[in-house]
């Protein structure tokens, strides 16, 4: 039984977490929280080569993170986190690396070091209503990256303005790149109604993004709405896009629905969402996709997310 868990990947994993465990008891702080989202989905799909059905796991992660409390008014702070894939991969590729970094926090903001989204990727907040599903916007513009050799900067809010940005060391003789965004309200629509974003990328994995989007709550409604030029620095390809979002609170549903667009390119995804508890919901979606140069996509799927 134990053979199929002996990767060296898992051995890894299971080490770095096992070494964590002893300092629960004995620090102060909360230097140790272990979390985790499982989000998997039976789909009917086609993609242009016939239909078929799937079971996905749709960015699953673990992970664990913590913070300790330091002298001068600072924190010392970091996070671990892998995808797992509960559904297709096994082995060596069941578990990648997503954010990875340690950091200090002061009065001053914060400053981490290591793998982490850039300052464009977290500025897009909950724009996203169909995140890590095939309606999530990566899936048509880009500047979703997660790159290493990050050194990123968050300002303390003032006046709920918010600066971060993210430093990519070059390697070798690559260049180096970076990647900023302001945003004003709260991203989590909780303590403000509003938040709004612009954002940009300096050739970050190959491509200058700018992003300007903005998100509203009123009542059971949420509305959101963000644009986006991106052009890729090889041979100065220019695209403009824009994304419409919105969600309405029916009783215990979640009602979603998104529209992208990339020239002539686009993506039309609906969804529902029903919670069994805080932690865990089902959820159905359906989502079409057309590119200009591609067959056109269609996928119908229903899922459950636990979170913990």
């Amino acid at each position: 039984m134990l053979k199929k868990y002996s990767s060296p990947h898992f051995r890894r994993l299971a080490y770095a977490i096992a070494l964590s465990l002893p300092v629960c008891s004995t620090a102060v702080a909360e230097p140790f929280t272990f979390y985790g989202k499982l989000n998997v989905s039976y789909q009917y799909a086609d993609e242009g080569e016939g239909r078929f059905s799937d079971l996905k796991s749709n960015s699953s992660r673990l992970g664990v993170k913590g913070e300790v409390a330091l002298q001068d008014n600072l924190t010392a702070f970091y996070l671990l986190e892998w995808q797992v894939d509960l559904a297709d991969l096994s082995g060596d590729d069941n578990i990648k690396s997503r954010n990875q970094y340690v950091g200090l926090r002061g009065n001053w903001g914060e400053v981490s070091l290591g793998r982490q989204d850039t300052a464009l990727k977290m500025a897009q907040g909950k724009l996203d209503q169909f995140n890590d599903l095939e309606g999530d916007i990566k899936n048509l513009w880009r500047g979703e990256n997660r790159p290493g050799d990050t050194i990123t900067y968050r300002s303390p809010k003032w006046q709920d303005l918010r600066f971060t940005g993210t430093f990519i060391a070059g390697e070798k003789d690559g260049p180096s790149s970076y990647s900023t965004s302001l945003t004003y309200g709260d991203a989590g629509l909780k303590s403000q109604p509003w938040y709004l974003v612009v954002a940009n990328d300096s050739n970050v994995e190959g491509y200058d993004i700018q992003r300007l989007g903005g998100q509203y709550k009123l009542d059971n409604w949420v509305i959101g709405a963000m644009a986006q030029r991106q052009k890729r620095e090889s041979d100065g390809d220019s695209r403009k896009g824009w994304l419409l979002s919105s969600a309405y609170t029916l009783q215990q549903l979640g009602l979603k629905l998104q529209y992208q667009e990339l020239e002539q390119d686009w993506s039309l995804s609906a969804g529902v969402d029903y919670p069994l508890a805080k932690q865990v919901k089902l959820y159905a979606f359906v989502t079409r996709q057309d590119k200009q140069e591609l067959p056109d996509k269609d996928w119908l799927g229903l899922g459950l997310e636990f979170r913990f």
